[in-house]
């Protein structure tokens, strides 16, 4: 008997092209790119400590006294702040618009001058201009304005600013400190630095039996 001839079964070799895909893919991302506003990212300066050794204590305090408060950031998320070079106040404080916010606020200089209240006054007319879709204000033009205001050139007059020094002990939480900086900003505070706790603020910290 003739042997059976089993037929192979051909393999067919598929290829898929991907171009039609791939050019699909850079369509789809070609229009998000176009279709979409991209976040800006927020900035914040900060004025660090300097280890410069050969600033001098009277550059140091250039600004009047009446013009500075010191910011204490300690233990326990609790917050004291003396103003100007008064060693003998320490006072407690708390968090938020009712705490450190409304001391900012209401602080009056020898001047008899709040300059925090005339600061934000003025970012407050500039930021409903920025609002006004009819006047379109570019952002960098909000941003020039803004930060002549915060240095004291307001539209009718030019005024010294606060000074704001913040420090922060060992046992102080980040939070409390990024808190601080926060106020900065809605206090529109344009001078602030984060200092290091000295031998003196150690002082006047346990005078006041402070928990650092």
């Amino acid at each position: 008997m003739p042997k059976e001839v089993k037929s192979k079964q051909k393999k067919m070799n598929v290829r898929v092209d991907f171009t039609p895909m791939v050019d699909m893919m850079m369509l789809l991302i070609t229009f998000f790119m176009l279709c979409t506003s991209l976040a800006k990212p927020q900035t914040m300066e900060l004025s660090m400590p300097s280890n410069d050794k050969n600033i001098q204590d009277q550059d140091r305090t250039v600004t009047k006294a009446s013009y500075t408060i010191t910011i204490y950031c300690v233990a326990d998320d609790q917050i004291y702040y003396t103003k100007g070079t008064d060693v003998n106040r320490l006072i407690k404080t708390t968090w938020g618009s009712q705490g450190i916010r409304k001391v900012l606020f209401n602080h009056e200089t020898e001047d008899g001058t709040y300059p925090v209240q005339d600061v934000m006054k003025a970012k407050a007319v500039l930021d409903k201009e920025k609002a006004d879709p009819n006047k379109k204000m570019p952002d960098s033009v909000y941003q020039k304005r803004l930060a002549q205001i915060k240095a004291g050139e307001l539209p009718d007059k030019k005024i010294e600013t606060m000074t704001v020094i913040i420090k922060a002990t060992d046992n102080a939480s980040y939070k409390n400190l990024v808190d601080a900086l926060d106020e900065m900003q809605i206090c529109s505070i344009g001078k602030y630095v984060i200092d290091k706790i000295n031998p003196t603020d150690e002082a006047l910290l346990k005078k006041f039996n402070v928990k650092e």
